[in-house]
């Protein structure tokens, strides 16, 4: 074996000193706020499933139906033969649900930004993110290799800042600002009407990753674009993925024609993987069905929210303050994030600490994370235990 690789203890071993290690938990049961693990209960806050639809009865039927008409996998890429009349289906009901022209499928979000960043942008273009954009954010515009500017997190003076050095205000170049439309471990929503208007004035395409929003934000579950009334002039590109409030798998990117077909001849992260498998498509579809025709589950879902912060705002803990199903307890320190995330556990209570680097040093947190699926009581019980932690400490 090459040296290096036996030398990869001694940086793991650094890791788990830090606090920092991570590790999986194998769950015995389908998701949803009950699940085991090991043989035991538990009440699980730490699920992106935030419809609740991932073990929905509906959208598992219309799985299995299009796995025995389909089969279990596409076979092929969609360039090939893997793009069957499931994909086109489910493609055409998203561009139309987000008020786009096209969109298009992708194996996941990941690969969705890496493969927009890649096709879209080369050496001589800009890209600007905020700073706590979500990993494949930043991964894809680095894989672009043009010029990476950051802005503070939804500081627009520093954007406008970065905007107006000479280099960057040249029309000329192509530039893509992209954010995440809620952030993933802080829970707020980007001001995107800002931010729009801030790209008109630069020329400037805005991209928004709609992962946590897509689903749940906006008055139909469309996402940030409908929240913010955006349409595709002034919010071009779209990214939302299905693996979260849609409870399947997979991604899109959905704006105009030529986007669309640029991306399928230019994105590798499209062309040379294979298609998502078909009976996913057909559960999504499902799925969108269910959010355009069941409004009360969003409805309950910030019902529960509201009822949440209402909850915790009694207690003296640093909730930041967001508005979506993400609820993060900050911290600070990484190994009293692992003892109060193994607390709630010991109590049969699954929320997920969080720790550098996946956020900022000093920021370690609880990550609470709501869904339709759970009840007033469930946040009684995740209160109670708080409560008593706190107590004791």
């Amino acid at each position: 074996m090459s040296r290096w690789i036996s030398d990869l203890g001694s940086a793991l071993e650094s890791r788990q000193q830090d606090n920092l290690y991570r590790q999986r938990l194998t769950l015995d049961t389908a998701q949803g706020p009950l699940v085991q693990l090991q043989g035991r209960e538990y009440l699980n806050f730490s699920s992106n499933d935030y419809l609740g639809l991932a073990n929905h009865p509906d959208v598992i039927s219309a799985f299995q139906s299009a796995a025995q008409q389909y089969g279990v996998g596409a076979g092929a890429s969609h360039l090939v033969v893997g793009h069957q009349q499931v994909h086109e289906e489910l493609e055409c009901a998203l561009a139309s649900f987000v008020g786009r022209e096209r969109a298009l499928l992708f194996s996941s979000g990941y690969m969705a930004n890496l493969g927009v960043f890649k096709a879209l942008l080369g050496k001589d273009d800009v890209i600007i993110q905020d700073k706590l954009n979500h990993a494949s954010l930043i991964d894809g515009g680095i894989s672009s290799g043009g010029q990476f500017l950051r802005y503070r997190h939804n500081d627009l003076d520093h954007l406008e800042q970065l905007l107006n050095k000479p280099a960057i205000a040249d029309q000329k170049i192509r530039k893509i600002l992209a954010v995440d439309g809620v952030f993933s471990m802080d829970g707020d929503i980007a001001p995107l009407d800002s931010l729009a208007d801030i790209c008109d004035s630069h020329n400037i395409a805005l991209m928004v990753d709609d992962a946590h929003g897509f689903g749940v934000v906006g008055e139909r579950g469309a996402g940030c674009s409908e929240h913010f009334s955006l349409d595709q002039q002034r919010l071009p590109i779209v990214m939302g993925t299905l693996g979260k409030a849609f409870g399947v798998a997979g991604a899109f990117v959905a704006g105009s024609h030529e986007m669309i077909e640029t991306l399928i001849q230019y994105s590798r992260t499209y062309i040379y993987t294979t298609a998502l498998p078909p009976a996913c498509a057909a559960a999504a579809l499902q799925s969108l069905n269910i959010i355009k025709t069941q409004p009360q589950r969003g409805e309950h879902l910030q019902a529960l929210i509201g009822y949440f912060r209402a909850a915790v705002n009694d207690l003296n803990f640093d909730v930041l303050p967001s508005s979506t199903a993400i609820q993060p307890l900050i911290v600070g320190d990484s190994k009293k994030a692992l003892a109060l995330s193994q607390a709630l556990m010991d109590a049969g209570i699954l929320v997920s600490a969080i720790r550098p680097p996946t956020v900022p040093a000093g920021t370690a947190r609880l990550r609470i994370t709501l869904t339709a699926a759970h009840s007033f009581a469930h946040i009684d019980q995740l209160i109670n235990v708080l409560r008593q932690h706190q107590s004791r400490s």
